[in-house]
């Protein structure tokens, strides 16, 4: 049984959040969940959460899931689009450039079946 979890919108590169789901994927969520714990870098409390919300949604599609069983199946990155946070940087000559501010959308799928 899969449960998917998405955090859309969320105000970090795909670049940096692929290396927090590179380190968790294929782990099971209690390892994972506790490697998020003391990794400091900004994607860990994100990916965190939706783990957490993938558990949840785990729960709710059958209610007698084993947690213990449970591992990260599979988790991306994908970009978001950055229209919503648009900065301006003044440039020389009356100029501007346009700063881009990376935003992603990432999708954590967990299961309790094996890997094939």
């Amino acid at each position: 049984m899969e449960a998917i979890a998405k955090a859309r919108f969320q105000r970090i590169a795909p670049r940096k959040a692929r290396v927090v789901l590179n380190m968790v994927r294929g782990k099971n969520v209690a390892e994972a969940l506790t490697d998020l714990r003391f990794t400091r870098k900004a994607a860990s409390v994100i990916v965190a959460k939706a783990i957490d919300s993938a558990i949840a949604n785990a729960r709710q599609k059958d209610e007698k899931v084993d947690l213990d069983n449970l591992f990260v199946k599979t988790c991306f990155a994908d970009k978001a689009p950055d229209r919503h946070m648009r900065r301006w940087r003044p440039r020389a000559m009356g100029r501007a450039t346009r700063i881009v501010k990376g935003m992603s959308h990432i999708t954590v799928v967990v299961s309790d079946e094996q890997q094939g």
